[in-house]
């Protein structure tokens, strides 16, 4: 049997689903959280590098035009 995340089982049940969908749909939620995670782990590398190059563009520019 699979693993389901117990909060979106709960949270179903409590909002009225059935035991069979609110089984179905954490079991399934369960399957794709570690996809989730390395996406949380991507977006944060590309903030980092959003936030160098933004650093790095307005530094030519402030240099450029400055000097």
């Amino acid at each position: 049997m699979a693993t389901m995340v117990t909060e979106v089982y709960d949270a179903l049940k409590d909002a009225g689903a059935s035991e069979e969908k609110a089984r179905a749909a954490a079991t399934a939620m369960a399957m794709h959280e570690p996809r989730f995670s390395s996406m949380a782990s991507d977006i944060k590398l590309m903030q980092w590098m959003l936030g160098f190059n933004l650093a790095f563009t307005v530094a030519v520019s402030v240099k450029l035009f400055l000097h």
